[in-house]
């Protein structure tokens, strides 16, 4: 019995018309032979208005009744569908997270899946030959219901194929796969036919959206090859999959940006040890991420700590460093929110000399300053004022001839 997933975002069941569209794409692997497990997502712009009811019932929205009620999102979705599938005479059934179950942590709202029973999950495909499944939920020890976070329902079909042994899972959206960089800015950019596990998760850390970036971790444990494609359009989309050691990588397989960033600079800080540790370990157990850091050479025992958070964290950073600023022995704490990062990405620059030069002379011809550089060993990410965030992006992509092929 060969089974395979497919995952259909908001935008996919959004109303009537377009499941009708994801039904025809089920209905190809049956006529196949094949049993289909579908992982469907609340309709577009539905837990956003349960998350706005929340708002206006509760000042402070317990966590795990908020999981309860932006849960019902996607049983909507999969009831609804479900019985399209029914009237068309195909055996279906909807399952919701703790029916399976879906095992998570108990952190609500952003729960990390466990365990899923594999063995009733199989028990299901012996009446039915689609089972229709709500992503981005699941349940704890007490059978809670948990959501996964934001774009959870990625997580919830890569998990479901890793326990089902899939041969790829099907993620449908929007666009038509995973592009060199976002076409809304660069017309040039291209579709990429494949995609290793690494450079997807740079892209999705870097601010990509098409694919969750828990999603991706889990497919790479797993080695679950990850097909995205269009809901809306035929074609073969990208594969995200693990890197051929057989195959010469592209130098660059993309450049992605992210304008949810913001700078903070403690200036005049002890230049010791423990400063720096005594910066971030409160910030971190505040649960705000930091990302680029940069630390000036030292002057007369003094130095500047520079690093970004996302842009919504700012205030509450800057809390509490007041609350150390005099420990620190800082002067003052200064803030920018008009900064975005640029990221050039690609498991070919391990093997190639020259990717940083290249980028930081793009940016150099079009006057565009650089504030912080960080890189790992396929990336190399720049902080840059945002208004030129989207030249900078169209500067990188032509650099590193990523445009499409004529």
């Amino acid at each position: 019995m060969e089974i395979i997933v497919q995952k259909f975002g908001g935008t996919s069941v959004a109303n009537l018309e377009c499941m009708q569209k994801v039904k025809e794409k089920v209905l190809k692997p049956l006529k196949e032979g094949k049993k289909v497990a579908i992982v469907l997502s609340a309709m577009a712009g539905e837990t956003n208005r349960l998350i706005e009811m929340a708002k206006k019932w509760s000042k402070y929205p317990d966590p795990a009744e908020m999981d309860v009620l932006v849960s019902t999102g996607e049983q909507v979705s999969i009831a609804l569908f479900t019985m399209l599938l029914k009237d068309a005479g195909i055996k279906a059934r909807s399952l919701l997270g703790y029916q399976i179950p879906i095992r998570t942590d108990r952190d609500f709202g952003r729960a990390r899946i466990l365990d899923i029973d594999e063995e009733k999950l199989r028990n299901y495909f012996k009446n039915y030959d689609v089972l229709v499944v709500a992503g981005f939920q699941g349940c704890d020890c007490e059978n809670r219901i948990t959501t996964l976070g934001r774009g959870g329902s990625d997580t919830s079909a890569v998990a479901l194929a890793a326990a089902l042994k899939a041969k790829v899972c099907e993620i449908y959206t929007d666009v038509d796969g995973v592009y060199t960089t976002d076409p809304n800015i660069c017309s040039s950019a291209r579709r990429i036919d494949k995609i290793a596990y690494d450079e997807m998760l740079e892209m999705a850390s870097m601010g990509a959206k098409v694919l969750q970036i828990r999603s991706v971790e889990f497919a790479k444990k797993y080695n679950v090859p990850i097909l995205v494609r269009s809901t809306f359009k035929d074609g073969p989309g990208t594969l995200v999959t693990k890197e051929d050691p057989n195959m010469e990588a592209a130098m660059v397989s993309g450049i992605a940006y992210d304008k949810d960033q913001a700078r903070v600079t403690l200036v005049d800080v002890y230049d010791r040890p423990g400063v720096a540790a005594n910066i971030f370990e409160p910030i971190a157990a505040a649960g705000i991420v930091v990302d680029m850091i940069v630390q000036n050479p030292s002057r007369n025992g003094s130095t500047d700590m520079t690093f970004t958070v996302p842009r919504g964290n700012v205030e509450e950073t800057v809390k509490i460093l007041e609350k150390i600023k005099d420990k620190l022995g800082a002067k003052e704490i200064l803030t920018d929110t008009n900064v975005s990062k640029v990221s050039v990405i690609g498991v070919g620059m391990r093997n190639h000399a020259g990717v940083a030069a290249i980028a930081f002379s793009a940016l150099k011809n079009e006057n565009i300053n650089i504030m912080i550089i960080s890189t790992s060993e396929i990336k190399i990410s720049c902080l840059i004022e945002e208004k030129y965030t989207e030249l900078a992006v169209r500067t990188l992509h032509e650099a590193f001839g990523l445009e499409k092929e004529e």
